[in-house]
């Protein structure tokens, strides 16, 4: 056994040796390389990931930028809210139950319309009130006659008239106040009634109902049973970047573009422009006032096209040229032999199938007209 494992050493050294020889042989014969170490990195001066190459880029037909003179546009989404200045709170008048409704949420409703009625102990002890005043001014008035004839006969002192016609006086007082109370509550003094009627301060539209039937409501406390609106006119409150509010000023105009009616275009006007920054995304609350043609609504949302005073240059592309890829648009430049991917910020559309670009390249700029087949290509 130690025989054969001295003869596999032996014949495993044999080999080694022959190896090597023949080795040194193939380099000095020039058939193998003798830098078989190692190599150094290679440095790339230049590697730009926004720059491809395709095979055939003469199938990609460029455009030259033109040059477009238009007055700058901000686009911000806005939301239809209520002029507060023109919502109209309908308290209830007594405190009581509610025994009749006669409007609901979302109707229309003119000025001295009956709304709901409240059935109520305050309306009772009123009128109580109502009818002592009106007995007590009848006695102080046979009183002051009294006093008025005997004072003619010399019956009793001046004073005693004084006091007398003082009585009638402050019956008087008494009497009218207890009678205000009443209209007050929405009560005549002529008919007598426990039921409290409350009715329409101004028209518009009901957008806030807190009642039921036979709910309970407090006198004058929130919340109102009621809140009349009107939608004659109504904000429009915008999110405007603090990027972007110097291109905003009060008194500026808008155009009002509506998604639900894609053909109307309303004019608006910046009438506050709020002082503080939402500090989460660092925008500023910008109100419009606008005319209601009648079919905007409380919540709606649109979009506000804010317009500068003075005209500036942009380029203009065709629309194909655009890509819109990860919410944001891009257009092929050539480049390097390839093409070169350039963000851009896209604007209005003047037609014609051309589209303006507010930053991101010149006029005079050339862009491949089929972005997007050219990424389909670029990605395969």
């Amino acid at each position: 056994m130690r025989r054969v494992e001295i003869a596999a050493m032996t014949i495993a050294v044999c080999a080694a040796f022959a190896l090597t020889g023949c080795g040194r042989q193939a380099m000095a014969e020039g058939r193998l390389p003798s830098d078989t170490g190692p190599k150094p990195g290679k440095v790339i001066e230049k590697v730009d990931g926004g720059t491809f190459t395709v095979d055939h880029p003469s199938e990609f037909p460029v455009f030259t930028a033109l040059a477009y003179k238009a007055a700058p546009e901000l686009n911000v989404t806005g939301v239809v809210s209520p002029d507060v200045s023109r919502q109209i709170p309908v308290p209830s008048l007594a405190t009581g139950r509610i025994v009749e409704i006669n409007a609901r949420l979302g109707d229309t409703v003119r000025k001295g319309q009956l709304l709901f009625r409240v059935r109520s102990s305050d309306i009772a002890g009123a009128y109580s009130d109502y009818r002592k005043a009106v007995k007590n001014e009848q006695l102080a008035k046979v009183q002051l006659d009294r006093a008025k004839l005997l004072y003619g006969d010399g019956a009793i002192p001046k004073s005693a008239l004084e006091i007398a016609q003082n009585a009638e006086d402050n019956a008087l007082v008494d009497l009218d106040t207890t009678t205000e109370h009443l209209r007050l509550l929405g009560a005549s003094p002529d008919h007598p009634s426990g039921i409290v009627d409350v009715y329409a301060p101004e028209s518009g539209v009901i957008t806030d109902q807190e009642i039921t039937l036979d709910a309970g409501v407090q006198a004058l406390t929130a919340p109102n049973p009621f809140t009349i609106s009107n939608l004659e006119h109504v904000w429009i409150v915008c999110d405007v970047y603090e990027n972007n509010l110097a291109q905003v000023h009060v008194g500026d105009t808008a155009d009002i573009r509506i998604d639900a009616y894609p053909d109307r275009v309303l004019k608006a006007r910046v009438n506050n422009i709020l002082p503080i920054l939402d500090p989460n995304i660092r925008t500023a609350k910008v109100r419009l006032e606008v005319e209601n043609p009648g079919i905007l609504r409380f919540g709606l949302y649109v979009t506000a096209v804010f317009r500068g005073q003075t005209e500036q240059t942009y380029s203009l592309v065709p629309e194909t040229a655009i890509l819109h890829l990860h919410d944001r648009d891009w257009v092929y430049m050539p480049a390097d032999g390839g093409f070169r991917r350039v963000s851009v910020t896209s604007g209005d559309h003047p037609g014609g199938g051309m589209q303006e670009i507010v930053d991101g390249i010149r006029p005079g700029d050339r862009v491949v007209t089929n972005a997007l087949v050219l990424q389909n290509t670029v990605e395969q």
